[in-house]
This record gives structure tokens, C-alpha cells and sequence, in this order.
């Protein structure tokens, strides 16, 4: 062990905070925008020579100064950051760090999920934490189809903050053009709307259709919210990067549950999705699985005079369901979501999610 110190770093340290972003600038990274914890390592004169930073159950923004590299000082601020995870209640820890690391973090405990050459590994602390992941997905499924491997399979994964019509139109066109339809739901506590909610209203919304199984995403489908963007040089660069490493991670579930398909919505208006999508439209192919993107189920004008000229037809999207919301607008609301959703939202058990809703200054996503 040295003889410095690591503390954390107060949000309102700014001395501190610019000297941990020029060390990060230094070695070529971007301070996270999604950061809950942050430590700094001193020398002698008050100098930050070593940082590391954590979100939720992920480490993340470690670096060391040029000048101490080779002391051993990375050892040290990973072994403080995974203490203070562990009283934070979070064993099971994940990382991202450059392909040059790896073996590093190889060395601390850590296990590679996968991996962009020459980019980013995602990594984690449990040696069998993701085949783990797929053991349970197989038995999830056995459950309910037990010749799983012999029919035609196809997945989607769906965030539904909330669960809107056009999840709906989504979920049922799969349903009707495939044996047995996989639902990764995103299970991050990163929505407006939290997970338990958008998985109970899930689960209501889909109950008619047999032959659909829902899964929890767990930490393995990464979020746009949660996937780390310090190691791109631009936004474009850091969604092509979460695309390609999601894409790696949905390849091994396809081929753990014989997926063939995976169905996706259009939505025009996203950077995110747009690049995204295009992405899985090239790659997925390559490992045997087709990209199917399906045009968004639009409401018209008329219904929906809040925000269109009478006639014109307009998407639906979670971002137009939250604002109504905000809003209070509950008889555009019930044009856009299912019976059960606009149940939900219409009861006292909804009022803390509308409160916070409300709150939001902004919830509209793009």
C-alpha cells in the first residue's frame, strides 16, 4: 500500500472536481454524465494523482497520473471503490474499461462478458454471473415452451416508460408471425417510470397472448442511461459503441434461446434509435439474426388535437405518453396507452410516479 490517501469527492469540492476532470482529460477520458460517487487519491502536496468513480452497481472513470503509473496506485482506488460498493449493498460489480486494461482488471477478480476490439470490454467480478444469466433464461423458457429450440423464435427488448399502444402493436406482431416471442424487459431503475411499474404494466398489457415469454433484462441489456460514454470522442461514437457491445451481448441470448429475429420500433425522431437501429439492420445478420423494424402505430390528428392538426397521424411514443401525463391530459392519454396503463395511472397507487413525472422539466427523450 502507498502512503496516500483516498477520500471522496464532495459535488460541491469544485477545486477538487477540476482537478480529477484534468486527470481525466489527461488519459484520454470524459467525465461520466451518470456518476453517484467519486473518490480521489492525494499525494503529499494536495495533488489528485488517482481517481475512480462509481454508478449504481458499475465502476467506472479510473485513472491514474501519468507520473505514478507502475505504483500500484489502480490496485488501491479499485479495492477502496468495491469496499464502498460493498456497503452500499452491491456484490455483484460490473465494469468498462479500455481492451489495453483488461488484463489488468483480469488480475483484480474481474471476468470478461465481451468485448469491441481495439474499443471497450465489459467486464464483471462474478465468474459465472452471465452464464448464470443465460442458465435462467433457459429454464424461464423451458417453463413455458419446452421444445423452445424447435419452433420459430423471435425477441424484442422494450423499456416502456410506460407501456404504451405501440408497445402493444409491437408485441402482438411478433406474437402473430413467430411460435414464441422473447420480452427483455429493461430492468435499470433509470425511467421516470420505475421498473416494478413498468413491468406490472407489462405483464397486464400482455396477458391475452400465450405464446410470449417476459424476462427481466437484468444488468446484461444495457441502457442508453447506464452505458458508459467516457471512451468516445462524441455522442455518435458513444451509441455506436452501447449498440455494438448490446448487440454482442444479444447475440450470445440468441443463441442460448435460438432466437432468429429480433423486432424493433421505428421512431424517426430518435438520434439513439436511428443509429441503433441501423446498426442491428448490418450486424445482427452476421450472427443469424434478422432485424425486423416496424413502423410506429400512429394515432390521427383528430384523436390527439392536443398536438396535431385534426387528421394528421402522429406516432405514439412514451415520451408523448409522459407529457400528457405531466400534463394531466388524461383524454389524449387514453388514445396512446392499454386499459390496464391508463387504469393504473388513473389511481391513488399512481401518485408518487405522477409526482415525479411533473417534477421532470423535460420528458420528452431523444
Amino acid at each position: 500500500m502507498s502512503s496516500y490517501y483516498i477520500t471522496e469527492v464532495s459535488p460541491s469540492d469544485k477545486n477538487a472536481r477540476d482537478q480529477v476532470d484534468r486527470l481525466l482529460q489527461a488519459e484520454g477520458i470524459r467525465r461520466d454524465g451518470s456518476l453517484d460517487y467519486t473518490c480521489a487519491m492525494y499525494d503529499d502536496e494536495m495533488h489528485v494523482i488517482a481517481t475512480g468513480s462509481c454508478f449504481g452497481n458499475t465502476l467506472r472513470c479510473m485513472a491514474v497520473s501519468s507520473d505514478h503509473q507502475g505504483e500500484g496506485l489502480m490496485n488501491e482506488i479499485v479495492t477502496h471503490l468495491i469496499g464502498y460498493q460493498i456497503t452500499r449493498g452491491n456484490s455483484h460489480l460490473f465494469l468498462y474499461t479500455k481492451c489495453d486494461s483488461a488484463k489488468f482488471f483480469g488480475d483484480l477478480g474481474f471476468h470478461e462478458i465481451v468485448r469491441i476490439d481495439g474499443q471497450i470490454v465489459f467486464m464483471e467480478n462474478h465468474r459465472s454471473g452471465f452464464s448464470g444469466y443465460l442458465k435462467n433464461l433457459e429454464k424461464e423458457t423451458e417453463s413455458k415452451c419446452s421444445g423452445y429450440r424447435d419452433v420459430k423464435s423471435a425477441a424484442i427488448v422494450m423499456n416502456a416508460n410506460p407501456f404504451t399502444l405501440g408497445h402493444l402493436y409491437l408485441v402482438e406482431k411478433a406474437c402473430a408471425e413467430n411460435d414464441l416471442v422473447h420480452l427483455f424487459m429493461v430492468s435499470e431503475d433509470s425511467s421516470l417510470v420505475p421498473f416494478a411499474v413498468r413491468k406490472r404494466l407489462i405483464l397486464e398489457g400482455t396477458a391475452h397472448l400465450p405464446n410470449l415469454v417476459c424476462h427481466e433484462s437484468g444488468p446484461y441489456i444495457i441502457s442508453n442511461a447506464t452505458f458508459p460514454s467516457y471512451f468516445q470522442k462524441d455522442e455518435a461514437a458513444a451509441i455506436e459503441s452501447h449498440a455494438w457491445l448490446d448487440l454482442q451481448v444479444f447475440a450470445r441470448i440468441a443463441n442460448a434461446l435460438a432466437i432468429r429475429t429480433r423486432y424493433v420500433g421505428e421512431e424517426p425522431s430518435s438520434l439513439v434509435t436511428g443509429i441503433y437501429n441501423r446498426i442491428m439492420q448490418d450486424e445482427l445478420p452476421r450472427s443469424g439474426i434478422a432485424c425486423v423494424i416496424v413502423p410506429r402505430k400512429t394515432i390521427s390528428g383528430k384523436e390527439d388535437g392536443r398536438t396535431n392538426p385534426a387528421g394528421s397521424p402522429s406516432p405514439i411514443s412514451a415520451s408523448t405518453v409522459r407529457q400528457c401525463l405531466k400534463e394531466g391530459n388524461f383524454d389524449a392519454l387514453k388514445t396512446m396507452v392499454p386499459e390496464s396503463t391508463l387504469r393504473y395511472f388513473r389511481s391513488s397507487e399512481a401518485e408518487p410516479v405522477l409526482a415525479r413525472i411533473r417534477a421532470e422539466k423535460n420528458v420528452v427523450h431523444y
